[in-house]
């Protein structure tokens, strides 16, 4: 079992809207830090007098040096976290969980599909194989969202294109839509896939994910090929409360990152 420390105090060196119900905040440790997160990992933040939501960094250095989370307001913390502004102090605890295997996807081409705000603890990865371009081979983004006005990272997406293949849809577009429309997977068909030497990195809504990987297994990915950050309702973020049990797995212990080929069976049963 994980053991777990009280949460150490982190300040708000900034923060910054992403869209209209999601903002990206920067801590940075007010005295002792954390151990150093990977990609996929994710912390417990707490906002003082209100609770604690498990977070995954969406960057593991941002401007001031901090660690980025980003938040959507979905609830009573999340909302809190969500309203936060620079010099207010929040705790937090962690690395958490298991991160994104990025030792398996050397010399491969690196996949990263996202659904939603999904590509927060994906971003990571992004920025890793950019910055190490010589240890990868092609960078393919495809990312998924409701509307255009509920793609995160918009800004960025638009910079990672001059040094990836970046491919965006949206559900629902607007009248100044020019990009594509339709479920994520629909991009796929636009890629000149290497099968052989590819590895899928997929967080999304569930039923995003589970529709993915068999879209990228039916084109030749194997399924230990593919990873997946699933979520559950984590608590205790130490594997002790079972909140976050999948079958076997407790997501917060054994994820959330996982290989498909460990949960493609447990993804059809709707009971777990």
């Amino acid at each position: 079992m994980t053991t777990v420390s009280p949460p150490l105090p982190y300040r708000v060196a900034d923060a910054w809207t992403e869209t209209a119900d999601t903002r990206s905040v920067e801590l940075v440790p007010v005295g002792r830090e954390l151990p150093a997160f990977s990609p996929g990992q994710f912390a417990m933040i707490y906002a003082f007098g209100v609770g604690e939501v498990p977070v995954s960094a969406s960057a593991l250095r941002g401007p001031h040096g901090g660690l980025v989370h980003t938040v959507r307001a979905v609830g009573a913390v999340s909302g809190a976290l969500f309203r936060l502004c620079p010099g207010e102090t929040v705790g937090l605890s962690g690395p958490y969980g298991t991160g994104w295997n990025l030792a398996a996807a050397a010399g491969q081409d690196v996949l990263v599909i996202a659904g939603g705000i999904g590509l927060a603890p994906l971003r990571p990865v992004v920025h890793s194989v950019l910055d190490r371009p010589a240890g990868y081979g092609r960078l393919a983004v495809l990312v998924g969202a409701r509307t255009p006005a509920d793609l995160v990272f918009r800004d960025e997406i638009e910079r990672w294109r001059t040094r990836a293949r970046i491919e965006v849809t949206v559900d629902r577009p607007g009248l100044d839509w020019h990009g594509g429309v339709g479920v994520v997977t629909s991009l796929l068909d636009r890629l000149d896939l290497r099968p052989e030497r590819t590895c899928a990195l997929v967080c999304g809504p569930e039923v995003m994910m589970r529709h993915t990987a068999r879209a990228l297994t039916a084109r030749g990915i194997a399924p230990r090929g593919v990873q997946m950050s699933l979520e559950r309702n984590m608590r205790c973020a130490t594997g002790h409360c079972g909140h976050c049990q999948l079958g076997p797995l407790l997501l917060c212990r054994d994820g959330p990152v996982v290989g498909y080929d460990r949960v493609a069976g447990l993804l059809l049963e709707r009971e777990l």
